[in-house]
């Protein structure tokens, strides 16, 4: 199969500056701005390596919907690095462990506008 892992996921917000400090403090994200696409500002969020996986897309004030996204899956590591994170900024999440062979542990936390994330971190 073509596909190996998640390219970005664009998520639909109604207020850009919050959407930007959630992912910057609970898992240490680059915000950058993206280039101007179909007549919509990105703001693109950087990983470690310097991939832009997420994609904030303004939506306007008066929607109550993030649209169809039902959850964002992240492969992760060093889980206590991000429990601590998550911690420190009192956001609030669920985890599983040993649920899935090949995987350790499962991390749930909703961000700022109830977009469902789902962060696996692989068995060692």
């Amino acid at each position: 199969m073509p596909v190996v892992g998640v390219d970005h996921v664009n998520i639909r917000t109604t207020d850009i500056a919050a959407s930007i400090k959630f992912y910057e403090d609970a898992f240490g994200f680059e915000y950058r701005l993206g280039p101007l696409v179909m007549g919509n500002q990105g703001h693109w969020l950087f990983d470690g390596a310097g991939r832009a996986i997420i994609h904030l897309r303004e939506l306007a004030p008066t929607a109550d919907s993030t649209g169809p996204i039902d959850h964002v899956a992240l492969s992760c590591r060093n889980k206590q690095e991000i429990l601590e994170r998550l911690g420190k900024h009192g956001i609030e999440y669920s985890m599983v462990e040993n649920l899935t062979p090949g995987v350790a542990a499962q991390v749930f936390v909703k961000d700022v506008h109830g977009v469902p994330l789902e962060l696996t971190f692989p068995a060692e």
